[in-house]
């Protein structure tokens, strides 16, 4: 809640600094502006980036931008449509694919701060498919912001909707990429644990954000957005709560077990002496993952 509620905060601010002043300019025979309803098609390229239990800053960890490790930021993209009318209101379907992944290993330098995380030694990596459905708001285009035959040039504006994602956590091992779900790394199937729930690899998402458009034609313009997703899972990493028994994994995955031995607990490759009991902290399912976009836009309109 802490990380939602700062990003929020960066959104409305985003959306009210600029001034009205300095981006009206005449546009007084363009269709575009006169059309009740007018059509957007674009595209757009990014870089995306996750909020999870691994990887973070010094000590626990802080809220939203304090704990992102900026090296772990991977390119995101998008395909979308969106229907306007009167410029002010927008409805925006969207395809977007991406990749977050995280590590503890980024916490090397800070490792004696962290409280044992560093030494966790787990990481993760996953792609993402979205699909959306978000609305648009520009305040600016509000007609009593501007005379009959101006418009802004620039505009702030504010978005939000729900999502569908599908995701997959992998992590490294012996030179493959492992998935890490069927492993159940943290007893999920597991009679031991009835609390402990398969999660599922398709789920709702929250997207929130800002950006500002620029109008570079009567039919072209080019966006800057951040797009922050609000998730109801803490699994985006297959991490979130405690060490399990490490004989069960024999019990319930056969074959797979060594694997799932060597994965749910990887601290003795870089400490060979460390050791954890059942029960230890693994993750904090307190605080749901999240994960979030930057990214850059250019539309056409009809």
């Amino acid at each position: 809640m802490k990380q939602t509620l700062s990003f929020l905060s960066i959104v409305i601010l985003l959306t009210f600094a600029a001034n009205r002043g300095l981006c009206q300019t005449n546009f007084p025979d363009d269709p575009y502006f006169k059309s009740n309803f007018t059509f957007e098609y674009g595209a757009s390229l990014g870089l995306m980036n996750c909020l999870t239990d691994l990887g973070g800053g010094k000590g626990i960890g802080k809220p939203f931008i304090k704990d992102v490790n900026v090296g772990n930021t991977q390119p995101e993209g998008s395909v979308y449509v969106t229907t306007f009318y009167k410029n002010v209101i927008g409805i925006r379907s969207e395809i977007v694919w991406g990749i977050v992944k995280a590590s503890d290993a980024v916490l090397k330098n800070v490792k004696e701060s962290t409280g044992g995380r560093y030494e966790r030694n787990l990481s993760f990596r996953s792609t993402i498919f979205e699909v959306s459905l978000l609305g648009e708001l520009h305040p600016l285009y509000f007609k009593k912001y501007y005379p009959s035959d101006k418009l802004p040039r620039i505009s702030p504006y504010l978005l939000g909707g729900i999502g569908y994602f599908v995701f997959n956590p992998q992590a490294r091992y012996n030179g493959a990429w492992v998935d890490l779900r069927p492993l159940s790394t943290e007893g999920q199937g597991f009679a031991e644990y009835p609390d402990r729930k398969f999660y599922k690899l398709k789920q709702i998402n929250f997207p929130v954000g800002a950006g500002i458009k620029y109008k570079l034609s009567d039919q072209f313009n080019i966006s800057a957005e951040c797009v922050y997703r609000i998730l109801t899972t803490d699994y985006l990493d297959d991490v979130s709560t405690t060490y399990i028994d490490k004989n069960l994994f024999q019990k319930y995955l056969g074959a797979d077990a060594p694997t799932a031995v060597a994965l749910y607990d990887r601290q003795k490759e870089i400490v060979p002496t460390g050791s954890t009991n059942v029960g230890d902290i693994r993750g904090n399912p307190k605080n749901n993952d999240a994960y979030f976009s930057f990214n850059f836009k250019i539309g056409i309109i009809f």
